[in-house]
């Protein structure tokens, strides 16, 4: 399946995902830094950013999405690259790592570790979030100042007056006009962790996480049978909030290769 991505850099493969009702642009203040060691391939999921919907029939899943993107990186000619993910893309990272179809695989606060209030709590944030897109209450007139900015990100941002006004309106647009988004929300009426990982991975979390609390780390972390990361100052996109701290986190996850 083709998918819209950016590509940059040299080195082994690296392949980067983004959440729910999130695009692949979000990964820009990293790219530089991660490219200077690897083939950066930042991709937008099937029915979201500028990628073509899943075909006809297909469900929205983690599953699917995951299935989609390895095919994607097939088409390049990649076999088994590293990968990181963000919130959803975290989890399909984690669930790429438990079938071996990656080197390494590292996640910022993936979903899937979180207790059933938190869930609930998560999924109407995000269906407010979108509901607030598609109503115009995240407009560009929002991103013109940083109390706009602070509104319209707060949730997701640890520091949101950092981020531009490009980033806000881009931001608040791919979660306005995904199609993916109803039906992969839905899909995550109950997401359990995924199967225990079959190469190295690592679980990063920021420490002023509002979507997912910190608190969902402890979990991940006795998941995958070691620490997580705790991201100092940084929220649930935490490449926004401290991008040389999350391209040094990804990089040294990729060096872990055969640690395992």
């Amino acid at each position: 399946m083709e998918l819209a991505h950016d590509r940059r850099g040299s080195g082994p493969p690296l392949v980067l995902l983004h959440g729910i009702g999130h695009h692949r642009h979000g990964w820009r203040p990293v790219l530089d830094l991660l490219a200077e060691r690897h083939d950066v391939i930042a991709v937008d999921l099937p029915g979201f950013g500028d990628s073509p919907p899943l075909p006809y029939g297909t469900p929205y899943n983690a599953e699917t999405l995951g299935r989609a993107v390895r095919e994607f990186w097939t088409g390049l000619g990649l076999s088994r690259p590293h990968v990181a993910g963000n919130s959803l893309g975290g989890y399909i990272a984690l669930d790429l790592a438990s079938s071996a179809d990656v080197r390494t695989a590292v996640a910022l606060s993936p979903i899937g570790f979180w207790s059933r209030s938190e869930h609930v709590y998560a999924r109407t944030v995000l269906r407010l979030l979108r509901q607030a897109t598609r109503m115009g209450g995240l407009s560009a007139l929002a991103a013109d100042t940083a109390e706009g900015r602070a509104l319209a990100m707060g949730l997701l941002v640890a520091h949101p007056q950092r981020l531009s006004r490009e980033a806000v309106v881009a931001a608040a647009t791919a979660m306005r006009e995904c199609v993916g988004f109803e039906e992969t929300l839905e899909s995550m009426a109950w997401v359990a962790p995924p199967a225990p990982p079959q190469v190295p991975v690592t679980i990063a979390w920021g420490d002023r996480d509002r979507l997912l609390p910190r608190r969902q780390a402890v979990r991940a972390a006795r998941w995958a049978g070691q620490r997580a990361l705790l991201l100092r100052g940084c929220g649930h996109l935490p490449m926004s909030d401290d991008p040389e701290l999350v391209a040094r986190v990804i990089l040294e996850g990729g060096a872990r290769e055969g640690s395992r």
